[in-house]
């Protein structure tokens, strides 16, 4: 007996050898959660990324888990990623992170979670698969975007998660539940759980904000509860349910404004020339400065990973980390600003929510960004003499006090679905030399180099 357990002890101590080290931390805290399923079910990549596959997650596992009855958790299926934090720390997936100081993130800083409900009398152990491609459709996103994904972040999914027909065709992102922080060799770990959301959610998670709405859902069992469960059968949102919700977000936008303070959009912007009071001049068309913004057309995120998502305050985040951008601000005489219709209703937002409370907002493309300004934001570079400005790749623009109410009076249509704007749509304030179009970028201008102006 004794030499059997000595020959298992060794065979145990050659496996944990074998599984890299970042890998094996992941999964001594998924046993913590699930002791009894040391071999649960996996989906794995044939050819690993590092070897020039496509799927950058090295494994998702499923495990099942019996919910809670006395917290009225229903049993489901839970999927967690390994591939976006560092399984190897060899360098050949993820660089190690040099700026992390004494408390480095583990590659990305994060894996990817997702709980689907079991149907009722299931007995089917097999649990679907879709939900795994769905990670790694996700982790492509950030492998290929380099933007890190954080709580409370919404993700317009635009089709049924299962590639079905349901309501649930949207995503936000919360913290989940049961699996904590974990150190790593490599650095710390958070495990991020994906929820399966209906279009008014998404909406309303836009206009307020993502933690808010993952909050009303873990209210009541039908939605998720506490451990935010995704059904895909669900075919009303929290706000439907309950309608004293939507009230009382209502009343909180009101009061409070929107923590939503960016996009990813699709733009483009010229300069205006100087506006002539004394003597108007016919000016040549050729002097008019003009700069086409580079962007890139948001498919899953809306917010973006800089401190510009969360912040609640008017301090001014520089959205890009350009090593060489210049320290000499451009000033413009005046601007042409065309945004893409799909975000046409952002410009609502970032006025009403945004702008009226004394905030900032700002569309986000992959080369450039444009940031309206309220006249109470601190650190921004444009004020009431010099209204508007580039630094780098970065365009701001100062709304004043005294336009908020005529550009809410404007934007009345464009709270309307894209799909049912008329475009062109132009909006001009002369007296500003401010206009702005909401129509399609031409293409020749997109996703070209942004100037740096110094």
């Amino acid at each position: 007996m004794a030499s059997s357990t000595n020959k298992d002890n060794k065979d145990d101590s050659l496996k944990r050898r074998m599984v890299p080290r970042g890998l094996q931390k992941l999964i001594d805290q998924c046993l913590k959660i699930y002791p009894d399923q040391e071999n649960p079910l996996q989906v794995t990549t044939r050819l690993k990324y590092w070897l020039g596959g496509q799927d950058p997650l090295d494994y998702i596992s499923m495990y099942h888990n019996a919910g809670d009855p006395d917290k009225n958790i229903p049993p489901h299926w839970h999927y967690i990623s390994f591939g976006l934090s560092d399984l190897h720390g060899d360098g050949r997936v993820h660089l190690p992170d040099t700026i992390g100081g004494l408390e480095p993130r583990s590659g990305m800083g994060f894996e990817l979670t997702f709980r689907l409900i079991k149907p009722p009398n299931c007995t089917d152990e097999k649990p679907p698969t879709w939900p795994a491609n769905l990670l790694q459709a996700l982790a492509k996103y950030v492998f290929q975007s380099g933007n890190r994904l954080c709580a409370g972040d919404n993700i317009p999914w635009r089709r049924s998660l299962d590639a079905k027909t349901s309501s649930i065709q949207h995503m936000l992102i919360a913290e989940d539940p049961q699996m904590p922080r974990t150190e790593t060799p490599f650095g710390w770990v958070d495990f991020l759980q994906i929820v399966g959301v209906t279009n008014e959610e998404l909406e309303q998670a836009s206009r307020w904000n993502g933690k808010g709405v993952l909050n009303l859902l873990q209210k009541d069992s039908t939605t998720g509860g506490e451990w935010l469960i995704t059904d895909m059968t669900r075919s009303k949102s929290v706000f439907e349910l309950f309608p004293e919700t939507l009230r009382q977000l209502e009343i909180d936008l009101e009061k409070e404004g929107s923590d939503l303070a960016g996009v990813n959009a699709d733009f483009t912007f010229k300069e205006l020339p100087k506006m002539v009071t004394i003597k108007k001049e016919i000016l040549d068309p050729e002097e008019e400065i003009t700069k086409s913004i580079s962007s890139c057309n948001i498919e899953i995120k809306q917010e973006f990973n800089d401190g510009l998502e969360h912040s609640g305050s008017s301090d001014m985040v520089n959205p890009f980390h350009h090593s060489q951008v210049p320290s000499r601000v451009s000033p413009l005489n005046g601007i042409e600003l065309t945004l893409a219709p799909y975000a046409a209703k952002f410009l609502v937002l970032a006025i009403k929510d945004r702008i009226r409370h004394g905030r900032h907002f700002t569309f986000k493309a992959q080369n450039m960004a444009v940031t309206f300004v309220a006249e109470s934001v601190t650190g921004a570079i444009v004020n009431r003499e010099t209204p508007y400005g580039v630094l780098g790749y970065w365009v701001q623009i100062l709304i004043p006090n005294s336009l908020i109410p005529k550009m809410l009076d404007a934007f009345g249509d464009l709270n309307k679905s894209s799909d049912n704007l008329k475009i062109p749509l132009t909006y001009e304030w002369s007296e500003h030399n401010l206009k702005f179009i909401i129509d399609n970028p031409p293409p020749e201008l997109l996703n070209q180099q942004g100037p740096i102006l110094a």
